[in-house]
């Protein structure tokens, strides 16, 4: 097919039974499904045949921005803890249990989600369902490991604040967003983490992981009625309540919210040998049409070793190593940023000429020769990546929490062509109007100006 469009249905579109499953077939015979089952747990696959194995996820749409005073850290806390034992499984069983099939099992805490994954043989994903399941609905949440489990991510905590690059990124969000939940950091701060009670965790466990916020995933050699009467099996054997009636957890609001960051220069003190520079502002939501606009624009802009950034500040004039765009998109906002890392003495320079290829972009727009290769190159990215397992579970995951519909390869492919130098010229005029933030990161006073 050239185009499959899954809606997705929340809470607001009333009810799903257990067998009302929306199902897409895609080029290459894969086949996307979907089933809300008792609970209000929903469940997406996407068999892929001739796979031999199969990446499965258990997502909660629960992230970082939805801590409450005094739970700040707790949602990457629980990441930590759902692998250190159940009322069924020891942490080394956990982990044993993957080990012994030659599986790969991990976590990951966002913003707006936290997913729990594993990718196994097609063979094994009975074990890993069983597994996963097992930790996301009776985690123990044991008052000792917790203690230890503290230590381990302060340690984490520190081992990101002597990177420069993640202390300039974690600065740059933090001040174009200001007191926007998602201007906080994913980990929590080391105050926070050594403050938050084991009871804090617990509510939020307690809150947030249930059958009508849980979404899985799974994609490779599988079958999707399986997957469901496994899911079933495992839910229930957990003594969870899976009423017939309930319905998932609606989407986040996209309503866009205004942002009250702090534009202009904010300088973190770090005895570093190479300063870290971010210059950026606020930008798109997750469900903004224009986010293939911005995909093609980050792509001339910063996007590769042909982009306008790494051709001028690299290529031309030698002053950095690594220069790049970026763009994250939420819920309700988002932001844009440019990242460059220079010798101290260079940084006013290179902001200099960061902010005239963004205002270059804007005025001049764009030739046909690099729409052409930003499309080329997003379109194999594209492809390329939904090549494993793992990358069309997390693209399930996203489709059901964030975007409310699925695109299949090739409407993908289409959405990312029918962007026009016209859009690409409007939204870099858009972003270059916008107050700007600048972050940088090195042997400097704070109150350094760089000549600004």
């Amino acid at each position: 097919m050239a185009i499959t469009l899954l809606p997705l249905l929340s809470a607001a579109d009333g009810p799903d039974g257990p067998d009302s499953t929306l199902i897409s077939g895609q080029a290459g015979g894969a086949v996307v499904r979907r089933s809300v089952l008792p609970g209000g747990v929903r469940v997406l696959t996407e068999a892929m045949p001739g796979q031999r194995s199969a990446t499965i996820g258990f997502w909660v749409g629960v992230g970082s921005r939805d801590e409450t005073e005094g739970q700040h850290g707790s949602t990457h806390f629980l990441e930590h803890l759902l692998f250190k034992g159940t009322k069924r499984r020891t942490a080394l069983e956990i982990a044993s249990a993957f080990d012994e099939v030659g599986g790969e099992s991990n976590a990951a805490t966002a913003k707006e989600s936290t997913c729990y994954y594993a990718r196994v043989l097609d063979t094994d994903l009975p074990m890993a369902i069983d597994v996963i399941a097992d930790m996301v609905t009776s985690a123990v949440i044991d008052p000792a490991e917790l203690e230890q489990e503290r230590d381990v991510i302060l340690e984490e905590i520190a081992m990101d604040g002597d990177d420069p690059t993640d202390v300039a990124h974690e600065k740059f969000v933090a001040a174009v967003l200001g007191s926007h939940a998602l201007g906080r950091p994913i980990g929590g701060t080391p105050e926070a983490i050594k403050a938050v009670p084991r009871e804090s965790v617990w509510a939020h466990y307690q809150k947030h992981y249930r059958p009508e916020t849980l979404v899985i995933t799974a994609a490779g050699g599988l079958d999707h009625d399986t997957v469901c009467s496994l899911v079933m099996d495992a839910l229930r054997t957990a003594g969870w309540s899976l009423d017939d009636g309930a319905v998932p957890t609606p989407r986040r609001s996209s309503d866009p919210v205004s942002i009250t960051g702090t534009a202009g220069l904010h300088v973190v003190k770090r005895q570093v040998e190479q300063a870290n520079i971010i210059l950026g502002c606020p930008s798109l939501r997750a469900t903004d049409e224009r986010r293939y606009v911005m995909s093609v624009l980050n792509s001339i802009l910063g996007g590769g070793m042909s982009s306008r950034l790494f051709q001028e500040i690299r290529e031309k004039r030698g002053l950095v190593y690594s220069t790049y765009s970026f763009a994250s998109s939420y819920a309700d906002t988002g932001y844009f940023g440019m990242y460059a890392g220079c010798a101290p003495g260079k940084v006013g320079q290179v902001i200099g000429l960061l902010t005239v290829e963004l205002e270059k972009l804007a005025t001049d727009g764009v030739s046909d020769e690099e729409l052409k290769k930003a499309l080329g190159q997003l379109s194999g990215g594209i492809v390329l990546a939904l090549e494993d397992s793992g990358s069309r579970m997390s693209r399930l995951g996203r489709a059901e929490l964030v975007t409310g519909e699925f695109l299949d390869i090739d409407e993908s492919l289409d959405r990312i062509r029918a962007v026009t130098a016209a859009e690409v010229q409007q939204l870099a005029r858009e972003l270059a109007a916008s107050p700007r933030t600048i972050t940088v990161v090195g042997p400097f006073e704070e109150t350094e100006t760089f000549g600004l």
